[in-house]
């Protein structure tokens, strides 16, 4: 009988050890998912940035090339009187 009731007390203390684990990686999960979800917010605030890098780059092309026609119109007039 001592026999089964030292197993029962082992069983015991192996469920508590097994429990006190399952939490602790529970909690460790936790963090992990906090620092997925940080990740994907990061990621996503940076993929904005670059459309709009992206989009400021191709504005500032259409405007060097404006300006660049209003130069070319400057040197053909100073061309055609000097």
């Amino acid at each position: 009988m001592q026999e089964i009731v030292a197993s029962v007390a082992r069983v015991n203390d192996s469920i508590a050890e097994i429990t006190a684990a399952t939490s602790e990686q529970s909690s460790e999960l936790g963090q992990i998912n906090g620092a997925v979800l940080q990740l994907d917010q990061m990621t996503q605030q940076n993929a904005a940035l670059v459309e709009q890098s992206s989009a400021a780059a191709e504005s500032l092309n259409e405007q060097a090339q404006r300006l660049n026609q209003v130069v070319q119109v400057f040197r053909t007039r100073e061309g055609a009187h000097g």
